[in-house]
């Protein structure tokens, strides 16, 4: 494959630098060279699950995966420090068309859907499922990872996870037992976090179980810091105002000037924007509009709609700012809304998700009347909160040791 230097980590990310987009940052820029690293030899990288041959190319395939394929990156540091930024310039030009870019937690929710769909199966469809794979070890058809492994490796052979963070028990077990399949496999991961290797799921119930996973990074992945002087998303938000009021359409065209703010869009390009959709639970939930971590809805969509703690907690975990237009008023006659968006809130502040809306009132005054007056205190003090310095600098996830 001939090698394209006009489209490269490395090219892209000096376009920005003379741009003025981005400060100078050493820590930056040694990512830039890890991602550029493997960018070229991703070039000259033939993915196991593109070979073709029987039984026997397909077995030395498997055996040879690990040791054939490049590391990947995995980078880690405070909130803001652009490395959200800098994998997707790595993805963005990475010259593979086997590759995925995903929100850690959207990642896992799918997962989950998949297990879930493997134990409906009865075992002559297991058995029809894990037909054509390659074992090493005799066949556990209780064992739902090979199989689905083998379905993420044959359609992806370089992973891009934004936010990598490991706070559930079930998740731990999930992704340590996964990641052996995927790994000697030979898919390639390109990762974010707010924490280094060592420090995730740090405290967590019977993490001995996780610490495999943290050793397969360790050898799988080159680890890189990303701890310097510039917050670019805490730049982005330094001054803005992110509560709203009334519902009218300069609120609704300052909001809209945040996002693109926000995601480095060009706001001249409003009718690009991507949607979404998160699976929670078998169910399907549209996100209008989605872009590097952060999502839009409008009051009417997510709590004028039949949804609950699930919902509300995946999109939690799936972005680190959401967006939402027209919050009205409440009274007894809306009682389930309010409530709705109390769990809303909720969520969305126990995760640190920053929060920007626009309603009708100011927090003091949106609950008028009705019987819920005492619980709806706390969504008035956590919208404030929210709107603090203290909080906007905050990283994105639950802590283990946050109460609800």
């Amino acid at each position: 494959m001939a090698i394209d230097k006009e489209h490269t980590p490395h090219a892209e990310y000096l376009a920005l630098m003379r741009d003025g987009e981005l400060k100078p940052d050493p820590d930056q820029a040694r990512a830039v060279d890890a991602l550029e690293h493997l960018h070229q030899a991703l070039n000259q990288y033939s993915p196991p699950n593109a070979q073709s041959g029987g039984w026997l190319s397909r077995l030395f395939s498997h055996t040879d995966s690990v040791s054939s394929s490049p590391k990947g990156v995995y980078l880690f540091g405070g909130v803001g420090r652009g490395k959200s930024m800098l994998m997707d310039l790595f993805y963005e030009t990475a010259p593979l068309s086997t590759k995925r870019r995903v929100h850690f937690q959207e990642f896992m929710l799918d997962i989950h859907e998949r297990l879930r769909s493997w134990h409906s199966l009865s075992m002559q469809q297991r058995k029809l499922a894990l037909k054509n794979i390659v074992f090493d070890k005799k066949v556990d058809f209780d064992d739902p990872m090979p199989a689905i492994a083998h379905q993420i490796i044959s359609t992806t052979t370089l992973l891009c996870f934004d936010e990598l963070q490991v706070t559930d028990i079930a998740d731990a077990m999930v992704v340590a037992r996964l990641f052996q399949e995927l790994f000697n496999r030979g898919l390639i991961v390109v990762s974010t976090s707010n924490r280094a290797p060592d420090d995730l799921y740090k405290d967590g119930l019977n993490r001995h179980h996780f610490t495999p996973f943290i050793d397969r990074i360790k050898e799988r992945m080159e680890i890189i810091p990303l701890n310097g002087p510039v917050d670019y998303r805490y730049d982005r938000l330094k001054g803005v105002e992110t509560y709203f009021h009334p519902v009218n359409e300069e609120t609704t065209a300052k909001l809209s000037t945040i996002f693109f703010r926000l995601t480095d869009r060009d706001i001249a390009d409003r009718d690009k924007v991507p949607s979404g959709e998160l699976v929670v639970q078998g169910r399907k939930l549209f996100v209008p509009k989605s872009a590097r971590g952060v999502a839009v809805f409008s009051f009417k969509r997510l709590c004028a709609s039949p949804l609950g703690a699930a919902e509300y907690l995946a999109i939690a975990k799936t972005y680190h700012t959401v967006i939402m237009v027209a919050i009205p008023q409440f009274t007894d006659e809306n009682t389930s809304e309010a409530i709705r968006f109390m769990h809303f809130i909720d969520a969305l502040y126990e995760h640190n998700v920053k929060f920007l809306c626009s309603a009708v009132a100011p927090p003091q005054q949106l609950y008028c009347s009705g019987n819920i007056g005492f619980e709806f205190e706390r969504v008035i003090s956590r919208l404030m909160e929210m709107q603090s310095e203290d909080y906007l600098i905050s990283g994105h996830g639950k802590s283990l040791s946050k109460s609800v």
